[in-house]
């Protein structure tokens, strides 16, 4: 695996060090930081948010991928360990799909910090070639990636969106090759 290494801690005791729990949008979470001075939120109408947000979040090899979704306020993606690629779905005419790897191999691209602007839609996952090199279980506990999402305004629920199949569709409605990229990106659809 050319640019990832396993971390050295498995994924359960990371999950239990920093008091993670499942995320609704896949992998897992822990928040670490709201701050308490509110802005007015350009992204929300005016609406007061927390000026910041962060949490930890972790991708495992039993939750590989988040789902799509969008949040308004811009994020911040700061890497501890592993790596992931992120796919960034720009919602211009026609759909602008971006993929990046959060990783530690610059030359090859990878980066250790990403930045998702405001109304664009973005899912995480595992790389499948890390997954398919996991082969002991060892192996498999210790494959993933951590991050640190730092959002701002800080994050708020009425700010966050889940891309639905019908606006996956909608989105892709008429652009070349739409049909198969809505059948690609379907399956990371919340089912929820």
């Amino acid at each position: 695996m050319a640019g990832y290494s396993y971390y050295p801690t498995g994924n359960a005791e990371v999950i239990k060090q920093l008091n993670m729990q499942r995320h609704p949008e896949g992998g897992y979470f822990a928040e670490t930081d709201r701050q308490t001075e509110t802005v007015p939120s350009p992204f929300a109408d005016g609406a007061s948010r927390s000026l910041a947000t962060s949490i930890f979040y972790l991708l495992t090899n039993e939750e590989p991928n988040g789902y799509i979704h969008m949040n308004k306020s811009v994020t911040y993606h700061v890497l501890h360990h592993g790596r992931a690629e992120y796919t960034l779905i720009h919602p211009t005419n026609p759909p602008r799909i971006e993929k990046k790897i959060v990783g530690t191999n610059a030359a090859a691209g990878e980066l250790r910090q990403l930045l998702v602007g405001t109304g664009v839609w973005k899912m995480s996952r595992l790389l499948p070639e890390d997954r398919a090199s996991a082969k002991t279980e060892e192996q498999k506990d210790h494959l993933g990636c951590l991050i640190t999402e730092v959002v701002v305004p800080g994050f708020a629920w009425e700010d966050h969106q889940y891309l639905t199949l019908d606006g996956l569709r909608k989105l892709f409605d008429g652009a070349e090759g739409g049909e198969e990229k809505v059948k690609e990106l379907s399956v990371f659809i919340s089912k929820n």
